[in-house]
C-alpha cells in the first residue's frame, strides 16, 4: 500500500513539474467588434446596452387601444400605451405594447409591427388597409419618446414619420390570460382625441 502511494506521488510530482516548465505561447489578442445597433432609432444604445432586446426605443401615445363604445370620450381612448421597440437591420421594428408600462412583472398585450414607407408600397393592395401612416397618426396619438431629451426626439421624428405601423393585440388589458383570437387594430379609424 506504501509503494502505491509512492509511486502516486512520485507520478504527481513529475507531472507538476512537466506542467510547470511548459512555456505557453501568449494568447493572441480578440478584438472586439464593436456592437450593431441602429443610431438614428436608438441613439442611447451605447448608454443603455441592449441586454433585454425590447429597449431600442420607448415610445407613449394614446389612440392605441380598442374602445368598449363609439363614444368618443371613452378613457380607453386616452389611456398611454407603452411601446418597447427593437430596430432590426432591413429597416423594420417591433415594438412590445405594454398599457402599464415595462416593469418586471408586466406583460405585453400586443405588438406594433413597423416597416419605412418603401417596405409598405411593396405590400399588396388588399394589405395596406390595416397599416397606418406615422407621419399622420404619431400627432393624432400624441406620442412621445419618454426616455429621450428633446433634442434626441427631434432627431428621431422625422424617420419616424416615414414609417407605417400594424398593431396587433394578443390579449385585453383587463384580462389575466390572452383570450379569444388575437384582432388587428386599424388605428387610422379610431376616433379623434384632444
Amino acid at each position: 500500500m506504501k509503494i502505491k502511494f509512492a509511486l502516486a506521488g512520485a507520478l504527481l510530482a513529475v507531472t507538476t513539474a512537466c506542467a510547470a516548465t511548459e512555456t505557453k505561447a501568449p494568447a493572441a489578442p480578440v478584438a472586439e467588434k464593436p456592437k450593431l445597433y441602429n443610431e438614428t432609432m436608438n441613439p442611447r444604445q451605447k448608454e443603455y446596452p441592449n441586454h433585454l432586446g425590447f429597449n431600442d426605443l420607448h415610445i407613449q401615445a394614446i389612440r392605441h387601444l380598442k374602445p368598449d363604445t363609439d363614444d368618443v370620450h371613452d378613457p380607453k381612448l386616452q389611456t398611454i400605451v407603452h411601446h418597447h421597440c427593437k430596430a432590426y437591420d432591413d429597416g423594420t421594428m417591433i415594438c412590445l405594447m405594454f398599457h402599464s408600462g415595462m416593469k418586471d412583472q408586466d406583460k405585453p398585450i400586443g405588438f406594433e409591427y413597423i416597416i419605412t414607407s418603401e417596405q409598405f408600397n411593396t405590400l399588396p393592395e388588399e394589405e395596406k388597409k390595416y397599416w397606418h401612416y406615422h407621419k399622420v397618426e404619431v400627432p393624432r396619438a400624441h406620442a412621445t419618446f419618454p426616455d429621450l431629451t428633446a433634442e434626441e426626439a427631434a432627431k428621431i421624428l422625422p424617420a419616424v414619420n416615414e414609417t407605417y405601423g400594424k398593431v396587433i393585440y394578443f390579449q385585453k388589458p383587463g384580462d389575466k390570460f390572452p383570450l379569444g383570437e388575437p384582432y388587428i387594430l386599424i388605428v387610422q379609424d379610431m376616433p379623434e382625441q384632444d
